[in-house]
């Protein structure tokens, strides 16, 4: 059944789509080319792993050309496969349209399993994928620009950079041929806490929407909310830690490939982390107990469950065992099609994949826009800004007679980081969204968020293909 599920992934994709078209009455032939993949490009190439070359399987798939760039991260993964590069291809157009970031969607993968290839087989396999793109015009800082996926980060975002400057070293631009990469490389600061972030702001403006958390029968607020975690990589550490630091979240139960833990009175994300770096696991963590199958975590009873690993946790099959108030989709496709209906009959709210872990796009965006400016934000403004606050903090002195202690001196008059400022950009990005997304859910009485969500991106591109001209 499994394998018959994630088969369907693109289908199930397309049926969110149909089901929110019916609230868009955007002619259906514009319909039938937002939702088409516009270029699909399979390659099989070999690498010499060792004394042996092994053939390996590799995709790239670009959704939509309504805006340019396309943009969407590479995977490295032994369950690639053409029907979930496309879906996850389709749903950063969405996403990109959702939260206003200018691209076209786009994906990548290798089918490959990460674990069993050493740093530098993977860099061969890295710089020949790259290569292979290359040749066939499927990457560029004004075409198709990649990001980090599943089993990918900053390191493997350097080689492709470093591969395409040897190969295309008339290109002005070319730092900006993909992001994610390491701040060291042109990267940005807070690109690898991005979609995590991205997460916490989508929670915590959920469970600040009095509507909302009615619904759900809890108190506003993210305050002491009990969460559990399914996959402990970039994203869900990242999400939970800034859930635990800014919103006095509480991480009951943490799911990962080697098992699952469970501890009442909340884990510590960090120390868990640490943990895991120094024994290889998250079991036998202090204090906590180990869940028999990894997958029950899932199953908890808490306010906020977020799968942040691979799509397809949640189907038909399990999802009447979901007892979680609310569903944060920190990873793409976690809640199948067919699972959603049982679980929004049970009253639980989904907060979907690409409102939810738009982050890292989001950031990737402002990497894209300080490469091609070749300057760092916050470099022309901080010092200016700075001054400008000592002014108005000195004035406000003399005219009440009373001195602003050093400290808050500081904190007051400190002009913006380039983090500061990710950071910043990002939040506005995330509170807008949802505000459009409820915006929608409301005009229309939409059911629920992932119908809106759709609804207001699928507007979007039909606009942006009616302004090109595609359709007069």
């Amino acid at each position: 059944m499994a394998k018959e599920i994630e088969r369907n992934f693109f289908e199930s994709v397309s049926r969110h789509f149909d089901k929110a078209a019916e609230y868009t009455k955007v002619n259906q032939g514009i319909l039938d080319q937002i939702k088409a993949c516009n270029s699909v490009y399979k390659m099989r190439f070999p690498v010499k792993i060792g004394s042996k070359y092994e053939v390996l399987e590799a995709y790239r798939v670009q959704h939509s050309h309504h805006r340019l760039p396309t943009k969407g991260g590479i995977r490295y993964s032994s369950k690639v496969n053409q029907e979930e590069v496309m879906a996850l291809a389709a749903l950063m157009t969405y996403k990109c349209a959702l939260v206003d970031v200018p691209f076209g969607g786009a994906k990548g993968g290798v089918r490959i399993s990460p674990r069993q290839y050493t740093p530098s087989q993977l860099e061969k396999v890295t710089r020949r994928y790259t290569t292979e793109l290359i040749r066939k015009n499927f990457i560029g800082p004004g075409i198709d620009v990649p990001a980090p996926d599943y089993g990918t980060g900053p390191r493997e975002m350097g080689w492709i950079l470093d591969t395409y400057r040897l190969l295309c070293e008339e290109d002005i631009n070319a730092i900006a041929c993909v992001t994610g990469k390491p701040v060291q490389l042109n990267g940005i600061n807070g690109r690898t806490e991005a979609t995590g972030r991205g997460v916490y702001y989508a929670i915590r403006e959920l469970l600040n929407d009095p509507e909302m958390t009615k619904k759900i029968g809890v108190e506003p607020g993210t305050y002491d909310k009990t969460v559990v975690i399914q996959g402990l990589g970039n994203v869900g550490s990242y999400t939970g830690s800034i859930c635990q630091e800014e919103g006095g979240m509480k991480i009951i139960a943490v799911a990962e490939y080697e098992g699952a833990i469970y501890k009442k009175d909340g884990i510590d994300i960090k120390k868990l982390l640490r943990h895991r770096a120094k024994t290889g696991s998250i079991l036998g963590f202090p204090g906590s107990e180990e869940l028999k199958e990894r997958k029950e975590a899932l199953f908890i009873d808490c306010d906020v469950l977020i799968p942040a690993a691979l799509e397809n946790q949640i189907h038909e099959e399990n999802a009447h065992k979901v007892r979680a108030k609310v569903i944060a989709e920190a990873a793409n496709g976690p809640v199948t099609s067919d699972a959603e209906q049982i679980i929004l009959d049970k009253g639980i709210v989904i907060i979907p994949d690409f409102y939810a872990n738009a982050g890292g796009v989001t950031v990737s965006y402002f990497e894209w826009l300080k490469n091609l400016d070749h300057v760092r934000f916050g470099r022309l403004d901080k010092r200016f800004n700075q001054e400008t606050y000592q002014n108005l903090v000195e004035l406000v002195e003399r005219m009440t007679g009373k001195k602003v202690s050093e400290r808050e001196k500081s904190v007051l008059t400190r002009g913006g980081d380039e983090i500061d400022l990710v950071r910043s950009g990002l939040e506005e990005t995330m509170v807008n969204a949802y505000t459009q997304i409820r915006t929608q859910m409301k005009k229309q009485n939409i059911p629920d968020l992932r119908t809106a969500a759709f609804a207001v991106a699928i507007k979007k591109v039909a606009m942006d293909y009616t302004q090109l001209g595609v359709f007069p």
